[in-house]
């Protein structure tokens, strides 16, 4: 089982091309190899391959808060199943992950979603889906200092409050009051019962 993630950049006519580009380009880099494990194409989409799907929510989750720092943001579908044809480009590659994850994007628009994920297990879906609804109430409205604090926590999940103040140049208080800012312990445990469901769905 695999795990694709494909999006796009919202509101990408508006803003000037290139710098973003390159800003999701640097943002991919290091999640894989590209372009068998991600690529940008038609200017603002995108697709990458999460081998562990386990990883694939707090991997979203990332890519999201890498882009609110940036006064940014990124609709994205993550779908889950199996790859059955290994192309050079990811965008050419083929597999139940890839449809799942293709077909779930092209309704996000419509559905008003900014993140979504469809394994094909209906229960787990709708399960998960409205948790990860619940949770964009709050992180679609992430101010950049609060996205900061996601990436650094995320990026270094062994660090304390202080050893990410200093990562960020802030004091311990104001990690502190950006970690409840941003609903970090709520998104943690949206990670962690998201992994026990993979989990289920992957066990043999």
């Amino acid at each position: 089982m695999t795990s694709v993630i494909t999006g796009d950049i919202i509101g990408s006519r508006q803003q000037e091309s290139q710098h973003w580009v390159e800003d999701l380009k640097k943002i991919l880099t290091p999640l894989g190899e590209t372009p068998s494990q991600w690529e940008v194409y038609r200017g603002d989409e995108f697709q990458l391959e999460i081998k562990n799907p386990e990883q694939a929510l707090l991997t979203a989750i990332l890519i999201k808060a890498h882009l609110r720092a940036l006064k940014s943001d990124a609709r994205m579908s993550i779908g889950f199943g199996d790859k059955t044809h290994n192309a050079q480009r990811i965008s050419e590659s083929n597999g139940t992950a890839f449809i799942n994850s293709g077909e779930l994007f092209e309704t996000l628009k419509k559905q008003k979603v900014t993140l979504a994920m469809r394994t094909g297990d209906a229960e787990i879906d709708e399960k998960l889906n409205l948790m990860i609804q619940l949770a964009l109430t709050f992180m679609d409205n992430w101010l950049a200092q609060s996205a900061e604090f996601v990436v650094a926590a995320i990026e270094n999940p062994s660090l304390s409050q202080e050893e990410l103040g200093q990562k960020l140049g802030i004091n311990q208080a104001a990690v502190s009051r950006r970690q409840k800012r941003a609903q970090f312990d709520l998104v943690m445990n949206l990670d962690r019962y998201f992994r026990t469901q993979i989990k289920q769905l992957t066990a043999p």
